[in-house]
């Protein structure tokens, strides 16, 4: 009796069967409070350290939850003028989306059969967000559009949560179109959905490579001009404190920033300009640290030399297709035909491009009315960029690695550097795994009160 009172309510079942509603209700709700005491701990920490703050801590906690909205990709509103504030940081976002995969898939492990735990832990999700927008709906330095707001964040955690309880499940293979029933059966590459997949990830991760690469390099070569921005607005400690809080949580846009860079299509920052390798026009900047490092206008030079990192990134992908059609690595079984190979590539690309687009849509937003509504890559053009240049890699490098592999047999030294190539690939996503494990195993404060009483 002692042991079943003793027992945490968020644990995973045990003898006593399957979770009340409550219990996942409120795992939905602890997910909520840890993603928001991210963004939280350092505003409210800034605001005590800021000696001649004018605001109380009210207003700091109306802050932090319209920066973790708009860490959700929710809009928000500033000023007196209503204006758009739409760029959402992708920190907070991917690390919110990698928490609520976890759930999801532990949930999935839990029980299969029906959604009804995931469905309990998105309400109770919800239900601080709701908390959240009611809170910096109406006064504060950025509102909250509460309709928006909300299906932004409903979307976002049905997506994520979907994703990881699906993912227990098994890969899910999207229903093909009809054409494809009229491709000829040697033409198809059997057994080609895992790779094709994998090949699109491995090329879009490269591409965020040279992203951050590039960003890596301009911050080497801009430094001074980004410290002599931070000395420009001041502020003291609390001042850099929060520049590089906020230049933190938009690294990741600056890395696909640099990405698109990288394309050849570029980014705007404003309307009417565009930063690219051909070509830099820009307009009156805001005094920011991030957009200190942009490069000065200027025909086309060194900064050509960017273009060739696209190239390079669809080296692995083309390894990865060409070993599969080969009948090698992760896929055993007879080589695919040349057309087979061919259609494998062509697809991995157009799935980096549409992942592309999503991406640069999301990295991208608005600022302000007027001029600054426009930043970042403009998506359509991101997607056919990505997808062009590792069409261009990925199928004459697949037919190539194919052909070597279907001769007499490639060389010991070919299959050892091959095979090592394809398992350090591996290495981030099981870091990443293993980063996900430990956040999903952070004791519930419930659980740590019940231990202590």
């Amino acid at each position: 009796m002692t042991q079943l009172m003793g027992r945490p309510t968020l644990g995973l079942p045990g003898e006593l069967g399957a979770r009340s509603v409550l219990a996942d209700v409120l795992t939905g709700v602890r997910a909520a409070l840890l993603t928001l005491a991210l963004i939280a701990v350092p505003v409210l920490g800034l605001w005590v350290l800021t000696p001649y703050a004018d605001d109380t801590a009210a207003g700091a906690g109306r802050l932090a939850c319209a920066l973790w909205l708009l860490g959700h990709g929710g809009p928000l509103v500033r000023g007196e003028s209503a204006a758009p504030v739409t760029v959402t940081p992708l920190l907070p976002m991917a690390f919110t989306a990698a928490l609520l995969f976890r759930t999801g898939a532990r949930l999935g492990q839990r029980d299969r059969t029906t959604w009804r735990a995931a469905l309990s832990v998105g309400a109770g999700y919800l239900a601080v967000v709701a908390l959240a927008v009611a809170d910096c709906g109406a006064d504060g330095v950025l509102r909250a559009r509460p309709v928006l707001d909300l299906l932004a964040v409903a979307g976002l955690v049905a997506a994520a949560l979907g994703a990881g309880f699906r993912s227990v499940a098994g890969a899910w293979s999207p229903p093909l179109p009809g054409w494809v029933g009229r491709v000829p059966g040697w033409a198809r590459p059997v057994d080609g959905g895992r790779v094709v997949r994998r090949a699109a990830g491995a090329g879009a991760a490269g591409l965020v490579a040279a992203g951050g690469l590039l960003l890596t390099v301009a911050v080497l070569v801009g430094a001074g001009a980004a410290g002599r921005s931070v000395q420009g607005l001041g502020g003291g400690v609390a001042g850099f404190a929060g520049l590089l809080l906020a230049c933190s949580l938009l690294l990741p846009n600056a890395v696909l920033w640099a990405a698109a860079y990288a394309l050849g299509t570029g980014f705007e920052v404003g309307t009417g300009t565009v930063v690219a390798p051909g070509g830099v026009r820009l307009g009156a900047l805001p005094d920011f640290p991030l957009f200190a490092l942009l490069p000065g206008p200027g025909g086309p030079g060194w900064q050509l030399a960017a273009c060739g990192l696209p190239l390079l990134a669809g080296l692995v992908p083309a390894v990865l297709l060409g070993r599969a059609a080969g009948g090698r690595g992760e896929r055993s079984g007879p080589p695919w035909h040349p057309a087979a190979t061919v259609f494998a590539a062509l697809g991995a690309a157009l799935l980096a491009g549409a992942g592309a687009a999503l991406c640069a849509w999301l990295a991208g937003g608005a600022l302000a009315a007027g001029r600054m509504s426009g930043l970042g890559p403009v998506p359509w053009q991101a997607g056919l960029a990505v997808a062009a240049w590792l069409a261009a890699v990925t199928v004459p490098g697949a037919t190539l690695v194919r052909w070597w592999l279907a001769r007499a047999g490639a060389p010991s030294w070919w299959s050892r550097l091959t095979t090592r190539a394809v398992r350090r690939t591996a290495g981030a996503r099981v870091a990443l795994h293993r980063l996900l494990t430990w956040a999903a195993d952070l004791p519930s404060p419930l659980a740590w009160w019940r231990g202590r009483t």
